[in-house]
């Protein structure tokens, strides 16, 4: 592999301030222990801090807005937000709610809900922000449920009546206020949020605000429930303000010009919520809620926000990297608003394909003469979110995660002969809301949160050039020759070679003696390389000809770089059925869980081996 490890000649970046790690190593019995040599500055006790300074500071300046109904932007500059966020608290401490009664907040990213999260943090109460899917497409509300019963909340918050009244009536008690901004419940009473900015007299509010402090749980989060029911993530503002910290010192631009972002990524998680939401905040910056996705449905609404907005940073899973190349490659108006202040690229949540890279570079440097770098990382919702950053010497290299930030501590310990990341540091939860014995787990004996995530020296010799991503540990196993597998980097292998025409890819499968792949195909991608018509079915569109054709040469490229039967794969099937979020197969957030997608396809798995069904690939 080719690595390198500096700017090649020829090649122009976009100025733009970011730190250059170092780090300390040491290493005992097996274990490494890296440490960043730059400390983590003073930080603020509480994130509102910030909101009351720029409200000060920069009290006309747009905070965050969001469009309308007519099409106009709605915006609510920093000292509105601050007098909008004590009238709610005001509110919130007349309604009695604590950390053991919170605020439950159902709906996705608006303007009403910001207010309430930011209000619940002001009043010292913490705010649940949960995934719209558990409400609005599960059939069932079994994680819902499980949450409510965990949490136990003493209000609830939704955008419309309407749409999440099924929830609400499914599992919130029939005792527990609800609050909507639009509409009703059927056979119960809601408040309307516009009565919670009533008060006039805040002094409750600035009295439980004054009593806050670094300790105080500012939100629980939960995890995707990949496993298992869902985990609340106890998050607290020293978390919060810890994490924006370092990501200040690691992107120094963030304190040298105001921010401006234009975003889509869910608040239910901690890379819209805490990282992105924070930017804006922690920095002075502006917000703009994109209500798009990247998906064939709500991408134009992107593409509207991006043609009026000039970020200075863009932060996007890969899958939004790639409809955005090819907007920017079909539209000079998109090109020069996006570019005009751009200064970084991130990506999260996947790998990003090397295609789609390359063509992002190209891109800028046709439109502008330079590239933007592009930033990625390592981070999880148990450390708000962010440990490791791709600021080392490595220009671009998929799975590279980079150094840890500054005032994170870092232990890479053998397990099932990998090393498995765990994380020590202000920015690491203190654990998990009433799961001790989950709490206990997570951590191991000098206090180290314990990720299940392995990582590895992208050069041994060389620690100072940073790690590289190395898969989950629960996802590896053995084959029945005893063989071992380790399946992160062959899933994320196969995910990029089969761009853009693989969305996901399970791998099988545990004591057989041979590999296989489990496809989940973009089936709009791989309609169009079958030539077939918009209305044609999943069935129709992986039985195509050109499509079988695409999975015999993907399986052929796999296979090029495969060293023996840890990662060669014998034959391969796609999936018409997409995976399924009641049962578990897939997260809100789009992962996929492999050990529920083998246990409910048994029967495909079954197939794929015995060679029943006529659309199995084998390799040549």
């Amino acid at each position: 592999m080719n690595i390198s490890t500096q700017i090649p000649p020829g090649i122009v970046y976009r100025p733009v301030s970011i730190g250059h790690p170092d780090v300390e190593m040491r290493q005992e019995d097996g274990t490494f222990y890296l440490s960043p040599r730059e400390a983590l500055a003073a930080y603020p006790e509480r994130l509102l801090e910030r909101l009351q300074h720029w409200a000060e500071v920069r009290p006309e300046q747009t905070f965050v807005a969001q469009r309308r109904g007519d099409g106009d932007w709605q915006r609510i500059s920093y000292r509105d937000m601050l007098a909008r966020v004590r009238k709610i608290a005001q509110s919130l401490v007349g309604l009695n709610l604590s950390q053991d009664r919170p605020l439950l907040i159902l709906s996705g990213n608006d303007l009403e809900h910001l207010q309430m999260a930011l209000g619940a943090m002001y009043a010292g109460v913490p705010h649940s922000p949960v995934s719209p899917p558990y409400s609005l497409i599960a059939q069932d509300f079994t994680k819902l449920e499980h949450i409510v019963n965990l949490i136990r909340p003493g209000l609830v918050f939704a955008a419309s009546g309407e749409r999440f009244a099924r929830a609400i009536i499914a599992v919130v008690p029939a005792d527990t206020p609800v609050v909507v901004t639009e509409g009703s419940l059927p056979d119960r009473e809601a408040l309307s949020f516009d009565s919670l900015l009533a008060p006039e007299d805040c002094s409750d509010a600035d009295r439980a605000y004054a009593a806050t402090g670094p300790d105080t749980i500012a939100k629980f989060l939960f995890t995707s429930g990949s496993t298992k029911l869902p985990k609340a993530v106890t998050t607290t503002q020293r978390m919060l303000c810890a994490n924006q910290q370092m990501l200040l010192q690691t992107f120094p631009v963030f304190g040298e010009e105001p921010p401006v972002l234009v975003d889509w990524l869910p608040w239910n998680h901690t890379f819209g919520g805490s990282h992105n939401v924070g930017i804006a905040l922690y920095n002075g910056g502006t917000l703009y809620i994109d209500d798009g996705k990247p998906t064939p449905q709500l991408f134009e609404q992107t593409l509207q926000n991006l043609r009026e907005i000039s970020p200075t940073a863009y932060l996007t899973v890969p899958k939004g990297w790639e409809e955005l190349a090819n907007a920017l490659e079909a539209d000079a108006q998109l090109r020069e608003r996006f570019f005009k202040r751009m200064k970084l690229f991130f990506f999260a949540g996947a790998a990003l394909s090397q295609p789609v890279w390359n063509r992002l570079d190209r891109i800028a440097e046709a439109h502008c003469g330079e590239r933007i770098r592009m930033m990625a990382g390592l981070g999880m919702t148990e450390t708000a979110p962010s440990c490791t950053f791709t600021t080392g010497p490595v220009c671009s290299l998929a799975g590279y995660v980079g150094l840890p930030a500054p005032g994170c501590e870092v232990k890479l310990t053998p397990v099932n002969g990998k090393l498995e990341a765990r994380f020590r540091g202000p920015h690491v939860m203190p654990g998990y809301w009433r799961s001790e014995e989950l709490t206990q787990q997570a951590f191991d004996e000098d206090g180290y949160y314990c990720t299940g995530d392995a990582l590895r020296f992208m050069d041994p010799e060389q620690p100072h050039k940073g790690l590289m991503f190395d898969g989950r540990i629960a996802e590896d196993f053995k084959l029945s020759s005893g063989v071992f597998v380790s399946v992160g980097p062959l899933r994320t292998r196969a995910i990029l070679k089969g761009a853009p025409y693989v969305q996901d890819v399970v791998v099988t499968a545990p004591d057989r003696d041979r590999l296989g792949l489990m496809v989940f195909p973009d089936l709009r991608a791989c309609r169009d390389l079958a030539g077939l018509p918009s209305g044609a079915t999943p069935s129709e569109v992986i039985a195509a000809p050109a499509v079988r054709e695409w999975l015999q040469g993907l399986l052929g490229q796999l296979n090029e770089e495969a060293s023996g039967s840890s990662n060669r794969i014998d034959r391969a099937c796609l999936q018409a059925e997409p995976p399924s979020l009641d049962l578990g197969e897939v997260t809100d957030k789009g992962s996929i869980n492999q050990s529920a997608v083998l246990k409910h396809r048994a029967d495909r798995v079954d197939a794929l081996y015995e060679g029943r069904d006529s659309d199995i690939v084998f390799a040549g």
